[in-house]
This record gives C-alpha cells, structure tokens and sequence, in this order.
C-alpha cells in the first residue's frame, strides 16, 4: 500500500470485492448465504426436536421436519405452510392423495409418496405392537386398545373379522372389504370363509366410521343380524360387533344391541 494512503473501511471493501462479482458469482454467493441460513435452521429444529420432542412443536414445524427427509436441499418452510393451507391440517396432509400432494408447490412425486406413506406406518406400528401382546379380547376395553390403532388414520370403510381362538386371543385380523360397508360389499359367505380358514373358535366384527360418529346405522344393525345367523349355522358365536369412530366406539355386546343366533327348524 502507497504510503500516506488509507485503509479502507471493511465494509467498503466488501462492497468492492461485490462490484466486481459477475451476475452469475453474485447469485452463487446469495444462494450459498441462503444454503447456510436454511441448514441452521434445520439443524436447530432438528436439534429441538431431539431434546424436547415434539408436543411444544406447531404442526407446520411438524410437517417440516418430515419434510426434511424428502428434501434435502431446499427450504421446506414454505412448502410446509402452502401444504397446510391447501389440506387445512396436519392429520389432512398425511391422509391426503400422493396425487393432490404433488399438485402443491414444491412437492415433488416422491415427497408425496414419503407423506402418504407416515399414517399407514403409523398404524401398522401401533398394531403390530399391540397384537404382539396376545391379550385375550374378553371385553370391549381390551378390543378397544387392539381396535383403535388398526383403524386408525383411514379415510375408508373397512370392515375386518377378528378370528378368535378359544382364549378371545386373535388368530388373524381378516381384511373382508374396503369402500362402504353395505351388505353387497360384507357377503357373509365372505366372512364365513375367513372364519373357517382361520379356525376360529369365534369372532369380533368390526369396522369403522371415518365421519367420526360410532353409533351404528339401520344397515349396521342389519348387517350385524345376517352375520350372527350366517355363522351360527357353522358353530362359530359373534363376540361383538365393535364400531370405531377415531378414539370412540360402540360395543353391540356392551350396549345389549348383539343379536342372539337363532337355530332354524
């Protein structure tokens, strides 16, 4: 440096060392002081979420952090509210179409699938956990504890018959239909056949009301008759007919609504 000359200010020199960027330089190193912005924010709500979990968390904070796994590189906050505002919800967002959550800005084929994915695992993890335990169903409680997280999360009617062994222990959980429960969709030879199949010594029917509402229908009450005599006639007895409303549900033994076999002849 010349003598007699001043140093200048670092500020300044900054500012020179930018005027002299190229157009593209100068939008690199905008993106690269974004990338650094956007990975400390990741890592602190990772880092959050490691040591408080995530009960004290907003749901787009949530969705943020499972959006983390499937976008690695790109800044999931917005994505995460645009996702929130297009389902209304966190528990919307997860039980959406993988084809409407690819419609959302920045959610790309395989972050739908990812997303679509968190509530059916979801569910077969607290299912797996329970039927794990081989408790007797002896009551509807104890159906409740086995029920609630099978049904859990589905948008769907689906109606299952719980193959019991002689404890009340579940052998298998038939799947017999998905769509709306009505009797051309529950034949009872159907169910028949998954009795006999899996040996059982008897059956819980159950199925879920995805409106939120467990008292049963006129078709319900009608349904549960034709299985209970359908399966008399083979020696197998109707348990309960349990009806899961998300955390609700509506025992036929419990509320003394559980038709009674009739013997023909």
């Amino acid at each position: 440096m010349p003598s007699g000359s001043k140093k200048l200010p670092l500020r300044i020199r900054a500012l020179q060392v930018v005027s002299l960027m190229t157009p593209e330089e100068r939008h690199l190193d905008k993106l690269s002081s974004h990338q650094q912005l956007h990975n400390g924010h990741r890592e602190r709500l990772r880092e959050r979420f490691l040591r408080e979990g995530l009960d004290n968390f907003e749901d787009h904070q949530v969705l943020e952090l499972l959006l983390f796994q499937a976008i690695p590189r790109h800044d999931t906050n917005p994505i995460a509210h645009r996702l929130m505002l297009r389902f209304g919800s966190l528990s919307a967002v997860l039980e959406a179409d993988p084809k409407d959550l690819a419609g959302v800005e920045g959610v790309g084929a395989n972050t739908a699938a990812f997303l679509s994915m968190i509530s059916p695992v979801t569910r077969r993890y607290f299912h797996d956990r329970v039927k794990h335990t081989r408790k007797p169903l002896n009551n509807s409680e104890s159906a409740a504890e086995y029920l609630v997280p099978l049904m859990a999360g589905r948008s769907e009617e689906v109606f299952y018959v719980l193959c019991l062994d002689s404890q009340l222990r579940v052998l298998y959980p038939a799947l017999i239909s998905e769509g709306t429960v009505k009797d051309a969709l529950v034949h009872p030879r159907h169910v028949v056949e998954a009795a006999v199949r899996h040996k059982a010594s008897s059956v819980i029917l159950t199925h879920n009301h995805p409106g939120g509402n467990a008292r049963p229908s006129a078709q319900d009450h009608k349904l549960t008759r034709h299985l209970v005599q359908a399966l008399g006639a083979i020696s197998i007895g109707v348990a309960d007919h349990i009806i899961v409303a998300g955390e609700h549900i509506y025992s036929f033994s419990r509320e003394g609504t559980l038709p009674v076999y009739e013997a023909m002849g």
